[in-house]
Formats: C-alpha cells, structure tokens, sequence
C-alpha cells in the first residue's frame, strides 16, 4: 500500500496501452520506454485506446 504523500512520485504514460499484454510487458515499458525503475515507490498509470481505463 502507498502512502499518499509530498515524496510519491506519479508517472502517467499518455500513449494508449493494450492491456491484453499483461504486467510484465508493462514493466518492459517503464523500465525501455520510460527509462524508470518499475519497482520504485512509485505510481504508473496507463490509458486505454478509449482513455477511460
């Protein structure tokens, strides 16, 4: 669980995602496409091709 707080850091990709690909193929994305450590204390979000989810 996260504490919400001044040092959380919130990275929001723009793109839209298929969320078939699962969360391995996202972590591949944050650590080659995003260039951050797909286990910091940290929050990743993603859109759809909708940008409702």
């Amino acid at each position: 669980m996260f504490r919400l707080g001044a040092h959380l850091r919130v990275y929001l990709y723009r793109e839209p995602i298929d969320f078939r690909v699962g969360i391995n193929s996202l972590e591949v994305l944050v650590q080659e496409t995003m260039a951050l450590e797909p286990f910091a204390p940290a929050v990743f979000a993603f859109c759809n091709g909708r940008r409702t989810g």
